[in-house]
C-alpha cells in the first residue's frame, strides 16, 4: 500500500497544463459561488424573511440549470466533432468576462445588483454546458490508457483541493468585499485560459458523416442502454438533488450558526477537506475491488452525516459532518468517473459526458432550487433532514433496481466491447 500518490503522471506536458488549468477553474467557481450566495442572501434579507431569502438562493440554482439543460447535449456532440482544447479556451475566456460582469455588479445598488447576478448565473450555466464534456473527453487522451486511474485520482484530488481552498479564500476575501472575490477569481480564470491554450494535445479526430441530432440521440441511447453507467449517474442525481445543502449554507452561516461570511467559507470548504483526504488516499491506492458495494455504502454514510449536520448547533461539529459528506461523496465520485471512462469508447466520450453532466447539473443547480423550495415550506433544518432520508432510501432502492451495479467487483467488468476495442487501439498507438 502506497502512502503517497505517484507524481509520474505529470511528466506528460499536456496533462500537466490541463490539470493546473482545471484546478484554477475549480477554485474560481467555488469562490464565485461563495460570493454570489452570500450577496444574494444578504441583499434579500434586507427586505425578506429567512425562508423567502433561502428561496432566492434556490432560484439562483434554477437560473444556472436552465441553460445547462438546453445546451449540454449540443455541447457534448460539439466535443466529439470539434477540437476539445479550443472549446475549453473559448468557453473559459467567456467565463472571464462573466466574472467581470459580477465585479461591476458589486458596485451597484441592490435593486440592480440582484438582476445582474442572476444574469451572470445564467451565463455561467451556458458556459458550463460546454466545458465538462470537452474537459472529460480530452484528458483521457493526454495519458497512456494504463495511467488513466492515476489521472482520475489526481483529477479528484486536485478538484477537492481547489474546493477546499477556494471557499476558504473566497470567504476571507469577502471581508474586503465581493469585488475582491471577483477580481481574484478573474485572475485565476485568465491564467487557466493560458494553460489550456499552451497544453500539448493530440490532433482531434472528429466523428465523421453524422448529423448533430443523430449524434445526440446516439449518446442518449448509449447511456440508457448501459445499466452500469445509467445506475451510477442516476444515483448521484437522486442523492444530490435532495441531499445537497450547498445552497442553504448561507442560511446556516448567517442565521443558525451565526458565523458570518468567513464561517460560510469554512462551511463550504468542509466537504472538500473530507473529500481531499479520501482523494489523496485514492490517488496513492486507487480503489479497484468491490466497487459496487463501496458506491452504495458511501451513499449510506452520506445520508447519516446529513442527519448530523441538520441537528448540529455547534460550528465545528457542523464542519465535521460536512467533511464526512465530502469524504463519502469522493468515494462515489471516483467510482462513477472510473465507470464512465472504462465503459465509454473515445468517439462517444463527449456525448456521454454531456448526458452525465445534465444529471450532475440537475442534481447540483436544480438541487439547489429544490433546497430553496424545501427550506421555504419546511424550514432549512427539515430540508436537510429530508435529504438524509432520501439518501438512505436511494441506497436501498438501487440495490434492487441496478443489481449489476451493486454487485460490480472491478472496473474491468464495466467495459463494453466498444470501449475494450478503444482501449486496445489506444494501447497500440505509439
Amino acid at each position: 500500500m502506497r502512502s503517497v500518490p505517484s507524481f509520474s503522471i505529470f511528466r506528460h506536458q499536456g496533462y500537466r497544463h490541463y490539470w493546473i488549468a482545471r484546478q484554477l477553474i475549480s477554485a474560481e467557481r467555488q469562490m464565485v459561488a461563495i460570493a454570489i450566495g452570500w450577496q444574494v442572501y444578504d441583499l434579500a434579507r434586507l427586505t425578506r424573511s429567512i425562508e423567502e431569502s433561502a428561496f432566492m438562493l434556490g432560484l439562483v440554482g434554477l437560473t444556472q440549470f436552465i441553460p445547462v439543460l438546453a445546451l449540454s447535449l449540443p455541447g457534448g456532440q460539439a466535443a466529439d466533432r470539434f477540437d476539445r482544447k479550443k472549446i475549453l479556451v473559448y468557453s473559459n475566456a467567456i467565463r472571464f468576462f462573466v466574472i467581470m460582469m459580477l465585479f461591476g455588479a458589486s458596485f451597484t445598488k441592490p435593486s440592480l445588483a440582484i438582476p445582474l447576478i442572476f444574469l451572470a448565473a445564467f451565463c455561467n450555466g451556458a458556459v458550463s454546458a460546454f466545458t465538462p464534456a470537452a474537459s472529460n473527453s480530452l484528458y483521457p487522451r493526454l495519458v497512456p490508457r494504463d495511467e488513466l486511474p492515476l489521472a482520475i485520482a489526481w483529477n479528484s484530488l486536485g478538484m477537492q483541493g481547489a474546493a477546499m481552498l477556494g471557499p476558504a479564500v473566497g470567504g476571507f476575501l469577502f471581508i474586503i468585499g465581493a469585488s475582491a472575490v471577483y477580481a481574484f477569481a478573474a485572475g485565476l480564470t485568465a491564467i487557466a485560459v493560458v494553460m489550456f491554450a499552451t497544453a500539448e494535445t493530440p490532433t482531434h479526430e472528429p466523428v465523421e458523416n453524422v448529423r448533430g441530432w443523430s449524434m445526440i440521440i446516439e449518446g442518449l441511447r448509449y447511456v440508457f442502454d448501459n445499466k452500469l453507467v445509467l445506475g451510477s449517474i442516476t444515483l448521484d442525481l437522486v442523492v444530490v438533488f435532495f441531499g445537497s445543502v450547498t445552497a442553504l449554507l448561507p442560511v446556516f452561516a448567517r442565521d443558525i450558526l451565526m458565523v458570518g461570511a468567513e464561517g460560510l467559507g469554512l462551511l463550504r470548504a468542509s466537504p472538500a477537506i473530507g473529500a481531499a483526504i479520501v482523494a489523496f488516499i485514492l490517488a496513492a491506492n486507487p480503489l479497484s475491488r468491490k466497487v459496487g458495494p463501496w458506491l452504495l455504502g458511501s451513499i449510506v454514510i452520506y445520508g447519516l452525516a446529513m442527519f448530523g449536520f441538520a441537528f448540529s448547533q455547534i460550528f465545528w461539529l457542523s464542519m465535521v459532518m460536512l467533511a464526512i459528506t465530502g469524504a463519502a461523496d469522493m468515494v462515489s465520485m471516483f467510482i462513477r468517473a472510473s465507470i464512465m471512462q472504462h465503459a465509454t469508447p473515445d468517439g462517444m466520450r463527449g456525448r456521454v459526458s454531456s448526458v452525465s453532466f445534465i444529471f450532475i447539473a440537475a442534481s447540483n443547480q436544480l438541487g439547489d432550487f429544490e433546497s430553496g423550495v424545501a427550506a421555504r415550506f419546511l424550514g432549512p433544518i427539515n430540508a436537510v433532514i429530508l435529504g438524509g432520508v432520501v439518501s438512505l432510501v436511494a441506497a436501498a432502492s438501487w440495490l434492487k433496481l441496478f443489481p449489476t451495479l451493486s454487485k460490480a467487483d472491478t472496473f474491468d467488468e464495466t467495459e463494453t466491447p466498444e470501449s475494450a476495442a478503444s482501449k486496445t487501439a489506444a494501447q497500440q498507438t505509439p
